[in-house]
Parts: C-alpha cells; structure tokens; sequence
C-alpha cells in the first residue's frame, strides 16, 4: 500500500484528498499546510508519493518539490493547481513532477494519477 504525504494550505482540501485516497485503500502518512513544511515532513514520513498544492504562503510547490527532489532523486511528486496556471505545471513537470491534477478534484482522476506514479 502506497503511503501518500499531502500538501496543502487549505485543510479542507487535504481532507477531501485524504478521503478520497483512503476509500480507495492508499494510507496517508502526513499532511503539510505549506511548501516548508512539506519538506521537513517528506523526509520525517519517507512517503512514496507527495501530492502538492502549487500555489501556498511561505514556500510554494514549485520550490518545495525542488528541495525534495534534491534530498530524494526518486521523490515521486504529482502536482495540485488551479485552472489558469499552465506556466506554473510547467514548470513543475520541468522540475520533476511526475504528473499534475486540476483542482476542482474529480476523485477518478486523483486516483488514475496515483496509480499511473505508484500503482
């Protein structure tokens, strides 16, 4: 069972997150409220996959999944964004993300993602 590290500075995004990937037996491991943390947090839990919020106060994704893919080369990244940021998944995908979902979330396609980066 894949162990899931997520990211987001609006709690009731994780938690819709959160529910989506339990009810469909993947085990969240932590929770971050911004790109600082997540950092800090990634290399606390050892998760096998981060789901990332792009835009975030103190460090956003961009520059967290920049850190954690130099801790961790192998970090297994998917990226979280808004309509209207495509300069930004760009970017994101140029650093490392393994894929990206547009919020609002479709639960089949968080979970198509997931399984497509960690089976």
């Amino acid at each position: 069972m894949a162990k899931i590290l997520i990211v987001d500075d609006a709690a009731f995004m994780r938690m819709m997150i959160k529910d989506i990937l339990s009810k469909n037996g993947y085990e969240v491991v932590g929770e971050a409220e911004n790109g600082a943390v997540a950092v800090n947090k990634y290399a606390e839990v050892k998760p096998d996959l981060v789901l990332m919020d792009i835009t975030m106060p103190e460090k956003d994704g961009i520059q967290a999944l920049k850190e954690i893919r130099a801790n961790d080369g192998n970090a297994k990244v998917i990226m979280c964004s808004a309509m209207g940021q495509q300069a930004m998944v760009i970017e994101a995908i140029q650093s490392g993300a393994k894929d990206f979902i547009v919020k609002p979330f479709q639960a089949d396609r968080v979970i198509e993602a997931v399984k497509k980066v960690v089976g």
